[in-house]
């Protein structure tokens, strides 16, 4: 539901059928409240005032734990990726931010009770745009919010997705010169 000019979403836990190239190209350029709330409304909406005004804006997004936060931002990204001006070098641009998500998730996501991909880092996106609306450039400033996850999970939790990949996937060299070993048992701060 919009509380005037703020969205309040709930996560489903599920996919749903409302984020798709149909739906960004029904909510682009329409007038606020013309149509049912939606995160792509107020992607446009902020978009739409920067380019009219000359303004930098901005998108906040807040929310416990699990409420969708880091899937909100992605589709943000999206919407912006498919319907602002592009050229081939911003196309590059575009997929540099939205494929390093993934690697970035590995570095700060963890296993919580309550979503088994829960971001465990703060996010800064910053996306540039030149005079004619076209995004030119952006970063991803990201902090951890959760340094003690590495010595101590509570019950059922795990640590960061990252530990489990590289004793899942590094090779024996790698393993060995940092002195770690396959089998994530082995790490008495991980077994519950």
């Amino acid at each position: 539901t919009y509380i005037g000019s703020l969205l309040v979403s709930v996560n489903p836990y599920q996919e749903l059928d409302i984020y798709t190239v149909t739906q960004m190209q029904l909510y682009r350029g329409v007038n606020f409240f013309e149509l049912p709330p939606h995160l792509y409304a107020i992607a446009d909406n902020a978009y739409r005032v920067m380019c009219s005004e000359y303004n930098n804006h901005f998108i906040l997004i807040s929310g416990e734990s699990g409420a969708g936060k880091t899937e909100a931002s992605k589709k943000i990204l999206q919407y912006y990726a498919v319907t602002c001006p592009t050229t081939e070098q911003l196309q590059t641009v575009r997929d540099r931010l939205l494929l390093s998500n993934p690697v970035l998730e590995a570095f700060g996501n963890a296993k919580t009770l309550r979503n088994d991909n829960s971001s465990r880092f703060g996010k800064y996106m910053d996306i540039q745009f030149d005079f004619k609306g076209a995004p030119v450039g952006g970063h991803i400033l990201s902090y951890l919010i959760e340094k003690s996850r590495v010595v101590h999970q509570n019950h059922g939790e795990r640590n960061f997705h990252i530990f489990y990949q590289l004793l899942e996937g590094g090779d024996k060299d790698l393993l060995g010169w940092l002195g770690l070993e396959r089998n994530p048992q082995k790490y008495a701060y991980l077994i519950e």
